[in-house]
């Protein structure tokens, strides 16, 4: 059947419309076409979309892709995804498709006028490794929350580690028992200590390592207050199976990316 590439918009909004009425399929499904003549040719996509062009301030481009999931009408059905995508399998040692692949518009002049690869508008889920050239907290700025935001860096590390501290004060006698959490012992290990003394001249050790989930301080002097520091390495069974590479051999050829298809 030969479909027009050009109509005008009777159903919903759309110059072309299916309602699939058989119960479990889809109501578009393609295959993309074979690699080109090269030999390391690129095969057709199965969906393909380019979205309207924005000519007039204030208008808005249209989406190459939209979707949403189907809605649950029971409490005991879930609904379905907006978006779902797996990548191609590979041979035998070969290398796996991404399931998504997406690159931001180009500005006009700079990155700083560049659109964004993805955009979220709720919490995100990742149930893996997430892995990342660089990352940032974006949040309101503390003094103009309306007009200015303020970013701050993530702390890194090439250890799935654990970051705890506090203030506490040496008693009497020079000595302070520090308490973690129940399953502090459980989650962590491979521990490491740090401690500032605050307000006079003075000396602090750890005179007794994490056990039975505490750890004590003692300083040469009663009455200190002492700001401590405990680092751990994850040790639950999810960390344990998916550590993070330190410095893993990757090539984009592995995981070669589509070339972008122009207008």
């Amino acid at each position: 059947m030969t479909l027009p590439f050009a109509g005008a918009a009777s159903i919903d909004g759309a110059v072309f419309a299916v309602s699939q009425l058989q119960a479990g399929y889809g109501a578009i499904y393609g295959y993309g076409g074979p690699p080109g003549g090269s030999s390391n040719g690129l095969a057709g996509f199965g969906t393909g979309g380019l979205g309207g062009e924005a000519v007039d301030a204030g208008q808005v481009g249209g989406y190459g892709l939209e979707g949403f999931g189907g809605d649950a009408s029971v409490s005991s059905a879930a609904p379905g995804a907006g978006i779902y995508a797996g990548g191609g399998n590979a041979p035998a040692g070969g290398f796996a498709g991404d399931g998504i692949v997406a690159w931001p518009g180009s500005g006009a002049t700079d990155n700083l006028t560049s659109g964004l690869a993805g955009y979220f508008g709720g919490p995100v889920n990742v149930n893996g490794n997430l892995a990342k050239a660089g990352g940032s907290f974006v949040i309101d700025h503390p003094t103009d929350p309306a007009n200015k935001y303020l970013y701050h860096s993530f702390v890194e590390s090439p250890d799935m580690k654990n970051i705890y501290d506090g203030n506490v004060v040496t008693d009497g006698s020079g000595p302070a028992v520090v308490k973690m959490p129940d399953w502090f012992e459980a989650l962590n290990r491979d521990f490491r200590y740090q401690l500032t003394v605050i307000g006079q001249f003075a000396q602090a050790i750890v005179a007794s390592k994490i056990a039975n989930g505490q750890f004590a301080i003692k300083t040469d002097k009663p009455g200190v207050e002492v700001s401590w520091q405990v680092t751990g390495i994850r040790q639950d069974a999810w960390a344990n199976a998916h550590r993070v590479p330190g410095e893993p051999d990757l090539h984009e050829l592995h995981h070669p990316r589509p070339v972008k298809k122009q207008p």
